[in-house]
């Protein structure tokens, strides 16, 4: 059984829609075998993260970079994790108002540290969410599932 950790700070009606998509990614009915574990991002732990065989990251972008809260995520699981997560597949979604670049390049430069691979494309994105951010949004989750 393969292990999936997502981990995401959803606060608006816009981002939890995002992290809904991604959670109907994860059960897909040709992923057999996922056991998927939820977390808000100031409630994930280092277990959480050990523990996962993959993980997919959810964002909103607040003054320009992540938010408070993933940053919480990372700062308080990041050096137990580090070299025992390295290489495990990984993607994430970032939703913001004006612009992403902050928070895209924090997201890069995060997880280049911890070692993780990209399995799929980072879903960066600003303004409304389409239904295709949404079908974007499930098939990153899916394929990061099935990477791992």
């Amino acid at each position: 059984m393969v292990s999936v950790l997502l981990v995401h700070h959803s606060p608006t009606t816009a981002t939890s829609r995002i992290a809904e998509a991604a959670l109907r990614g994860l059960h897909m009915p040709e992923l057999a075998d996922v056991d998927v574990i939820v977390r808000s991002a100031l409630e994930a732990t280092a277990e959480d993260v050990l523990s996962a065989d993959a993980y997919v990251l959810g964002t909103t972008v607040n003054f320009g970079y992540i938010s408070g809260a993933l940053k919480h995520f990372f700062d308080t699981t990041y050096y137990e994790v580090r070299e025992p997560t390295a290489g495990r597949p990984f993607s994430y979604w970032i939703h913001g108002g004006y612009d992403t670049t902050g928070a895209d390049r924090a997201m890069e430069q995060i997880t280049t540290g911890l070692g993780w691979k990209l399995a799929f494309p980072p879903l960066v994105f600003t303004g409304e969410v389409t239904p295709e951010h949404l079908d974007a949004a499930t098939e990153l989750a899916a394929t990061v599932a099935a990477s791992a």
